[in-house]
């Protein structure tokens, strides 16, 4: 299982802009590569990330095999209300990932 590493404000003002960092360790693997005897590296890269605001998908990228190990991936929502943000990222071989943070909007 990968470890993630989340970071989202603790509080925020409502309408407050915030900035979401994520972090997860994962082995990617592009597929591209090949053993030193000849046979092709099978592909193990995650392929999406979402996240979610009290239910409500804010984010959401698509990621391809140029993608580094242990991607980082921050991005900006608006605070709105007191909640629970919802981070998921799925992979190659079944691989999935998921992860809370809550925030309280004063």
């Amino acid at each position: 299982m990968a470890q993630a590493l989340i970071n989202v404000p603790k509080r925020a003002g409502r309408g407050d802009i915030i900035e979401i960092k994520t972090l997860i360790s994962h082995v990617m693997e592009t597929g591209y590569r090949r053993t030193a005897e000849g046979t092709v590296v099978p592909r193990n890269i995650i392929t999406s990330f979402a996240c979610r605001y009290n239910g409500t998908e804010v984010f959401r990228a698509d990621l391809f095999p140029a993608i580094a190990a242990n991607p980082f991936i921050s991005f900006f929502a608006v605070a709105t209300a007191s909640g629970t943000f919802e981070f998921e990222w799925i992979g190659d071989n079944g691989f999935t990932q998921t992860a809370q943070a809550a925030i309280t909007v004063e």
